[in-house]
């Protein structure tokens, strides 16, 4: 039996060093609890970018750089100490970070194994909305479930769930629980109905668990971001944090309010009982009808392609060269 902990935690808005640590405190207090699988928020170290969903582009310029000093780079000292944590506590963790690669910022997911291990690190495929102006995109190299110690686990974040083309690419790769990511504190209730949604819609549709976990703002971090009172609910609520199981229902009430760790034991039987009646890439698909094309091959800005006329070329390839030409 796997016991699952989805956190709905804040971060410090000031420190990444601080936040690492806020991390590992959660993953310490997860396995106290019993937990040997642990989901964190969207891009949750250094922080979510909640600055680019209030402020104009143009306004941008100070907060985004300051992103890009807090960053995280993969590997990195920062990934190390994770990486260290999971192997020490034999704990399963998908973290979401801003990724800093040279002169961009991706939004992404590392899956550390139980052993320690960075199993895969996935790009966000398509920032949303306001992201296009802090994140590059992601490639299909990303869309993988991996072998972990708990399971077969897939992952995406946030309106990478209304792309419905991503989630059967791991629903094919067949997903045993699902790690979601949301920011949290954003748009307000409706947002936190549409997670719930989402999240229980594709429990069902994959016949998989489905850990969800979003992000939570203090009070006095919302005052730092937005001094504009008339601006700040767009800051608030939008929090969804759940577990759900593979026939689409809670198996715990989900935490929408305040930090808190949620937790659930899971039965990997329900797959089966799920999967008897819909497989949606098994009994209940129609491949001859309906595909997936999914290139798996990662983003290059280039590709190194020898010399057509390299030392091993002879005057047989040269003349064929010329007579094609020609």
């Amino acid at each position: 039996m796997i016991k699952a902990a989805a956190a709905q935690i804040a971060p410090d808005l000031l420190s990444r060093s601080s936040t690492i640590g806020i991390v590992l405190d959660t993953m310490n207090e997860a396995h106290r609890n019993g937990a040997n699988f642990i989901v964190f928020p969207e891009t949750f170290i250094p922080y979510y970018p909640y600055f680019s969903f209030i402020s104009p582009p143009v306004k941008q310029g100070k907060e985004h750089l300051a992103l890009y000093e807090q960053a995280v780079e993969v590997p990195s000292e920062e990934t190390q100490l994770i990486s260290k944590k999971c192997k020490e506590l034999e704990l399963v963790a998908v973290v979401g970070i801003n990724e800093r690669d040279h002169g961009s910022l991706y939004n992404t997911q590392l899956f550390f194994d139980a052993d320690g291990t960075l199993l895969l690190k996935r790009r966000k495929i398509t920032p949303s909305y306001h992201e296009r102006m802090i994140w590059g995109q992601g490639d299909g190299a990303g869309l993988q479930v991996v072998d972990t110690n708990c399971g077969r686990v897939g992952g995406l974040a946030c309106w990478e769930h209304y792309n419905p083309l991503a989630r059967y690419a791991l629903m094919t790769q067949h997903e045993e629980i699902h790690a979601a990511q949301f920011p949290g504190s954003m748009v307000g209730p409706i947002f936190s109905e549409q997670i719930e949604v989402t999240m229980r819609h594709h429990a069902l549709e994959s016949g998989c668990f489905v850990v969800n976990a979003t992000g939570w703002l203090r009070e006095e971090q919302i005052q730092t971001i937005c001094s504009d009172e008339s601006m700040q609910k767009a800051i608030r609520d939008g929090c969804m944090t759940c577990i759900i199981s593979p026939e689409g229902r809670h198996l715990v009430p989900p935490i929408t309010k305040d930090e808190g760790i949620l937790y659930a034991d899971l039965d990997f039987n329900l797959i089966t009982k799920r999967k008897r009646m819909l497989d949606s890439v098994g009994h209940y698909a129609r491949p001859e009808l309906l595909s997936l094309n999914h290139n798996t091959a990662p983003a290059e800005t280039r590709r190194m392609v020898k010399d057509h006329f390299d030392e091993d070329s002879d005057s047989t390839h040269f003349d064929s060269y010329l007579h094609a030409s020609g």
